[in-house]
């Protein structure tokens, strides 16, 4: 167990070096906390609109 510290020491860098890089990857839109909440509001509606007519067209053909 020589390399204990050196271990220690590498996991720490390593820990380190991650959260830097995951750390920026949510905010990269630029967008502030309201207007990111309507872009994500708008997207749902859209991907409902589109579940509710293959829906509907799947129980048309029946």
């Amino acid at each position: 167990m020589t390399r204990g510290n050196q271990r220690e020491l590498a996991r720490q860098k390593n820990a380190k070096k991650h959260s830097e890089q995951t750390k920026g990857k949510r905010g990269d839109d630029g967008l502030s906390a309201a207007a990111r909440k309507q872009r994500d509001a708008e997207i749902m509606q859209q991907k409902q609109k589109k579940a509710n007519e293959a829906a509907n067209g799947s129980t048309k053909e029946k």
